[in-house]
């Protein structure tokens, strides 16, 4: 049995919230590990700059819900990982502690590199079920191998699929611009699933987006879905703090439009990996990150008031 605990933070909980943890539906965590990124390190040290980045946004209502989270979200810190040259341990490790924090919260996971989030979705769909997956990245990540190792930040997507956590045709993947060979770049489309590359999406926003939208909308359907941002699928420009930057990404305006229109779907649980606050300008990935959690949890926030 993992020993593994949750450091609580204390001054820097997401939005303040000022009530215990156990009694607010949403649920903040960091996972503070990026020993399988490829390139460039520190994305450990994003959970705390998104939570910084975090303060100015607690005091208002979202402009497009109009629902501030404020009262609804609780912080439970970061995971205490183990200091382990494994990564297949700190993945138990991850699972084990977010496990029971579905059971109890709609939770928002802030990474870390990418490869933190297979375990997640271990621990999700041991909860949930089988899952739709929205993921926005630069980067396919459907290698079945890490540059001769067998699992990293490149190869959780493919490992996902292999092990059924996700549905192929329920997956959808946004923002794809990364070289590659084309069995890893075209993996998902092969499985069944659909991909939206930041070519397809150049120059598109508002009511430009809407007919990608209801693509991902109609190939959702009513599954359970996990969302996760890799911050490298926004464009260097908006946020080059990032391990592995991409450019000819989305911008802040569009992925906003994205997480906006997809407020709708049954969405269970939501990451934001790869923010490097080492590699950042102006604090500008962070403050976008943040942005980017805050307007998925005001989306949640306003759907669960509109259901009371």
């Amino acid at each position: 049995m993992s020993t593994a605990k949750f450091a609580y933070a204390s001054n820097t909980n997401f939005f303040l919230a000022s009530e215990a943890l156990n009694v607010q539906p949403f649920a903040i965590v960091g996972v503070p590990f990026d020993g399988a990124v490829t390139n460039r390190p520190g994305a450990r040290f994003g959970p705390q700059e998104i939570r910084r980045a975090s303060l100015m946004l607690c005091d208002g209502m979202h402009p497009y819900f109009e629902v501030s989270p404020l009262g609804l979200v609780g912080d439970a810190g970061d995971m205490a990982l183990p200091n382990a040259s494994s990564l297949t341990e700190v993945r138990r490790s991850i699972e084990a502690l977010a496990a029971p924090l579905f059971s109890k919260h709609h939770c928002v996971f802030l990474g870390g590199d990418h490869s933190v989030t297979l375990p997640l979705l271990r621990a999700a769909k041991a909860h949930f079920g089988p899952l739709a997956l929205v993921h926005f990245d630069a980067h396919c990540d459907t290698w079945s191998d890490h540059f001769g190792e067998p699992s990293g930040h490149g190869t959780w997507t493919y490992e996902a699929i292999q092990e059924g956590l996700v549905s192929p045709h329920h997956t959808v993947q946004i923002g794809l611009r990364s070289s590659g060979e084309r069995a890893a770049r075209e993996y998902v489309a092969d499985q069944g699933g659909l991909i939206l590359t930041a070519r397809q999406l150049r120059g598109m926003d508002g009511p430009h987006l809407e007919p990608f939208i209801r693509q991902v909308r109609e190939r959702v359907g009513t599954m359970p879905v996990y969302l996760t941002l890799d911050i490298d699928c926004l464009d260097p420009a908006f946020a080059p703090g990032t391990g592995t930057p991409e450019p000819g990404g989305l911008t802040s305006s569009q992925l906003l439009t994205w997480l906006e229109a997809l407020a709708s779907l049954q969405c269970v649980a939501m990451d934001c990996v790869e923010v490097a606050p080492a590699y950042d300008h102006a604090e500008l990935t962070s403050h976008a990150a943040a942005t980017m959690v805050w307007t998925y949890l005001s989306g949640q926030v306003a759907k669960r008031l509109a259901m009371v």
